[in-house]
């Protein structure tokens, strides 16, 4: 496996204010600069630091200059790169005090996890501490370091091996990992620790957390303020999951005809929960609608008047009558009690508004308590709403790949969502950067539906220029909601992404494009170079379906990945599945982020098994070259030869599906690493 190596930095203070990621980018920044201008100087950094992403459209190239100009008498003097990254903090706060210190949307899925807040809010890491007490609390690895003192960093320690992340990730979604390749020795070597924080971080893209930022050292180090993040977007994941129609029918009460039915499918789990608690409010004769959960519930009316229509024999009238909101508040929590509820949140937590804490309050009672109807005939309805398995199994791999890539807006259901063409547009200026001309794109809230129609006109434009089948397609076929024709241009984008990045790898000097046929030669040839004899013919290969062909291609590219022990013979439809889920567990362990479903694999789906193939071929393809490494030119002896120059990552593996290009998202990206991407071009791509 590649060896990991995180950016050094010696001020321990300088170091905490940035993840891997940025450092990585910032690095590869200032490299770029040093070896362009042979020395890097305070008078060099403006024209450089006003392309960055972070100041981009903020400061300009004087502004940069005067506030350098406040630190630096002498601009002529060579700086080093902990100077840079000091000029860019400098930078950045600067940036921040400009904008009038806007927060952004409170909105829990929506945000990514920075480093720009370092102070770690207690009442939330008591939280979080008893969540993992009460629901770890008897796992067999880990009951021999709980319970944990939330008054100490214990969790902040526990959580650096990785087990205790990987742990509550499958409490939040049961099953997205196979415990069988989490490494659970009591005292783990850099590499076992490594592989964990891999795969913890690569399984939290896979059930939709926004992990942008974060590398695994930030989790190795134990950096309390990206572990908190990290763990309160694990943890809200589990809280919000029975918030929708599949796992809820009964929500259906909250509406009353079948067009607010598709709209409250389309909503947020955080936007279904105020919905619910209103719904509740308005029988209750509570007057004013929560909009949030943070100033709309500082008072506490808005808890007394919904605990007492979800659990009148529980309630006191002192809760009302009561004037002091603090007072109040500690009734509240008693009331929650009575009704075996967990504590989220302590009174001072409800009077100061505290917006992760009162969700997951919310999101406790509607689960413990709901309130609605179970026989209702709109229970039946929604029940009889068409849900094609295969239809929802893309939908779910899409919409999470799409947030993968950095998008700054949050995508809940792929078909709803991207209607407007607004997320569309982010997704493909992520993929082929330039390709989206903004200044004919409309941001939403949109509220002339023409305006949508000429977003998802540019977005099919787009797509005809990448050389993607678009038929007959229209702009108003997205706006329609048309989702065979969404699914199917979804998969070109991602398709095209793909092969982009397996092209940018190693054959950007000679424009060489890749297709379906080098990545199915590529695999084949690198499990014969192992002397294995299992095959793919092709990636609808029925023989796929026992996984030992993948099994066989993880062992080629890293041999010590497979525990052959835990591997069956693939006949039973249990054994399928077995394998199935070690294969993607061990594939984002070394280093691939998949969005695939073990059924994927057992029902050979050609779609899911060509991103899973192409991310084990993109992986393989980074390490340092080995003789019995097969190249394309080995799967492909006609091509032409290929260049032979190396790209090693070293922190946690690369998403074939958009996290590899994470420099040139993150705030401190290379610009030299999206220029690059823009020179490369638009890649035709075979049918």
């Amino acid at each position: 496996m590649s060896s990991f190596v995180g950016v050094f930095v010696s001020d321990p203070l300088l170091h905490s204010q940035f993840t891997q990621v940025q450092l990585r980018g910032l690095q590869s920044n200032f490299v770029s600069m040093r070896r362009e201008l042979g020395h890097v100087t305070v008078r060099d950094l403006p024209p450089a630091m006003v392309k960055l992403k972070a100041f981009k459209d903020m400061l300009t190239v004087e502004e940069i200059s005067r506030i350098l100009g406040e630190s630096y008498s002498i601009t002529s003097d060579e700086i080093d790169f902990e100077a840079f990254l000091r000029a860019y903090l400098n930078l950045q706060s600067r940036a921040a005090a400009k904008l009038g210190g806007s927060k952004n949307s409170s909105a829990f899925l929506k945000a990514t996890t920075t480093t720009l807040l370092h102070t770690i809010d207690e009442s939330e890491k008591a939280s979080y501490v008893a969540h993992v007490n009460s629901y770890l609390g008897d796992d067999p690895f880990l009951k021999k370091y709980l319970p944990l003192d939330p008054t100490t960093n214990d969790l902040f320690e526990l959580a650096k091996d990785g087990v205790l992340l990987c742990k509550l990730i499958n409490v939040a979604v049961p099953g997205t990992i196979d415990e069988r390749a989490i490494n659970t020795k009591r005292i783990l070597n850099p590499w076992e620790r490594n592989e964990n924080h891999t795969l913890c971080l690569n399984s939290a893209k896979a059930i939709g957390c926004t992990v942008v930022n974060i590398g695994t050292q930030d989790l190795i180090e134990g950096r309390p303020h990206l572990l908190l993040g990290l763990i309160s977007q694990i943890i809200k994941i589990q809280l919000l999951a029975d918030l929708n129609l599949k796992k809820t029918p009964q929500l259906v009460e909250l509406v009353d005809d079948s067009k607010d039915v598709e709209e409250l499918m389309g909503l947020a789990p955080e936007k279904i929960l105020l919905k619910w608690m209103n719904f509740h409010l308005e029988k209750a004769g509570y007057k004013k609608p929560v909009t949030n959960f943070s100033s709309d519930v500082k008072d506490g009316e808005a808890y007394a008047y919904l605990l007492n229509v979800l659990a009148p024999e529980h309630c006191s009238p002192n809760t009302l009558d009561t004037k002091d909101p603090k007072e109040r508040a500690e009734l509240i929590l008693e009331h929650a009690e009575r009704m075996d509820c967990k504590r989220y949140l302590t009174p001072n937590d409800i009077v100061e508004g505290s917006p992760n804490l009162n969700l997951a309050f919310v999101a406790h009672i509607f689960h413990h308590r709901n309130g609605l109807s179970v026989d209702s005939k709109k229970i039946s309805f929604a029940e009889m709403m068409p849900d094609d398995v295969q239809v929802s199994r893309e939908e779910r791999a899409f919409r999470l790949w799409i947030n993968s890539l950095g998008v700054s807006t949050y995508v809940n259901n792929v078909f709803e969502d991207v209607r407007n063409g607004w997320v569309l547009l982010e997704a493909l200026d992520k993929v082929s950067p330039g390709s989206v001309n903004w200044k004919q794109a409309s941001r939403p809230p949109i509220k002339m539906p023409f305006r949508k129609v000429e977003n998802c006109n540019q977005v099919v434009r787009i797509g005809k220029q990448l050389k993607f089948s678009l038929v007959n397609v229209a702009g108003n076929d997205i706006v329609q909601g048309n989702k065979k024709l969404i699914l199917a241009y979804l998969w070109q984008l991602m398709r095209f992404n793909i092969l982009q990045l397996l092209k940018n790898l190693r054959f950007h000097s000679q424009g060489k494009e890749i297709t379906d046929t080098d990545i199915l030669n590529w695999a084949n040839t690198k499990v014969r170079s192992t002397g294995r004899t299992s095959q793919m013919e092709s990636f609808r290969d029925k023989n796929l379906s026992n996984g030992i062909f993948f099994l066989d291609l993880l062992s080629a590219v890293e041999p010590r990945v497979v525990n052959w022990n835990l591997v069956t013979k693939g006949e039973s439809d249990e054994e399928k599945k077995l394998n199935a889920t070690y294969i993607i567990s061990v594939a984002r362990k070394l280093g691939c982020s998949i969005f695939l479903l073990p059924e994927d694999i057992m029902e050979v789906n050609q779609k899911m098994i060509l991103t899973l193939t192409a991310s084990i071929m993109y992986w393989s393809l980074q390490q340092p070259v080995e003789e019995s490494e097969p190249s394309v030119e080995a799967a492909t002896p006609k091509e032409s030869s290929v260049n032979g120059e190396n790209v090693r990552i070293t922190s946690n593996g690369v998403s074939i599906l958009g996290d590899v290009s994470s420099l040139a998202i993150d705030d401190a990206a290379s610009d030299a690493s999206s220029q690059s991407q823009e020179e490369n071009g638009e890649a035709p791509v075979d049918e």
